[in-house]
């Protein structure tokens, strides 16, 4: 599973300028949390925010979940010590920091290269903090290659649709839905594109937010549009979409005990006490090793999300 298994179904978005949703989203089933500096935070609050951001960090129980923080782009003048507060006030419970509008390789590496200093200065582990790159403008595409490749530290490329709807000038305010002018859907080749970058140096690759919060049902229909292409999860705005895209991004029950099926069953073909076999029947369905391939990545979903099997793998008898 890429970024070290993390489950990253449910990304939840929380201001750092609320302490009451800050303290709310402790309790909540999301796989991630991500306490926000950026877009969430107006500009006179975000020292109160980053101060807010710290006392969560160290004094909550934050359940298991992945604990990142977003902090503002490199074009405004608050990154710098967004990075410096948040990892030198509570580095040590953060898993993750989020770079938003991300547009070429040489931005990360100032993050990675911020961070190291920082973990050296602190006494942390190098390199145990990650990085989360956010895609939100043309350039960012048209760089996501290299911003994938730019660290050890990246974990995950995320999608941001609406800076990138106004970046390319889509005439659209629906964020995250479909056009109905448009007889398809128009953010195919950006999901497809985020999502090779990603694998190619396997990481994970995250969909943005659908800001209609209070339509499950249309958020429930656009997380399957992304799930389908092979997205590990999805922005929630709102704890009311947790449960959808913890939902959407996990597989069946019958998908995860029939992958399961098929690892153990391929394992036994190939055994001695199964004969040494390439490829083996199992039920009506012929496996191989590229069943198995399929399979390890269902598994690796089914267990991230904690899913436990129904079945069991009976070896035939010959």
């Amino acid at each position: 599973m890429p970024a070290a298994g993390r489950s990253r179904r449910s990304c939840l978005a929380v201001p750092g300028s609320s302490v009451k949703m800050l303290d709310k989203a402790r309790g909540l089933g999301a796989d991630q949390v991500f306490l926000d500096l950026e877009d969430a935070v107006a500009p006179l609050a975000k020292p109160a925010a980053r101060k807010n951001i710290v006392a969560a960090l160290n004094d909550g129980d934050w359940g298991g979940k992945t604990r990142a923080v977003r902090v503002n782009d490199l074009t405004t003048p608050w990154t710098y010590t967004d990075v410096i507060e948040v990892v030198e006030g509570a580095g040590a419970h953060l898993d993750c920091v989020m770079l938003p509008k991300v547009q070429n390789a040489a931005q990360v590496q100032w993050l990675d290269l911020t961070l190291t200093q920082l973990e050296k200065s602190l006494g942390l582990d190098v390199g145990r903090i990650g990085i989360e790159a956010q895609i939100e403008n043309a350039a960012g595409l048209v760089n996501v290659d290299e911003i994938a490749a730019a660290s050890p530290r990246m974990e995950t490329i995320i999608f941001g649709p609406a800076d990138f709807m106004a970046s390319i000038n889509m005439r659209s305010l629906q964020v995250g839905a479909l056009i109905p002018d448009y007889p398809g859907d128009p953010y195919h080749y950006i999901l497809m594109r985020i999502l090779m970058a990603a694998r190619m140096r396997d990481l994970q690759a995250i969909d943005g937010p659908f800001l209609q919060i209070r339509d499950v049902d249309a958020f429930r229909e656009a997380a399957k549009r992304s799930a389908a292409l092979g997205f590990d999860g999805k922005w929630v705005l709102h704890p009311g979409q947790i449960d959808a895209a913890n939902e959407v991004y996990a597989p069946s029950q019958a998908d995860y005990d029939h992958a399961e099926l098929i690892l153990d069953a391929y394992a036994h073909a190939t055994s001695e006490a199964g004969g040494k076999r390439g490829a083996v029947m199992l039920g009506d369905e012929m496996i191989d090793e590229a069943s198995r391939k399929m399979a390890l990545v269902i598994s690796a979903k089914g267990r991230a999300a904690g899913m436990s099997r129904t079945t069991r793998f009976e070896p035939p008898t010959y």
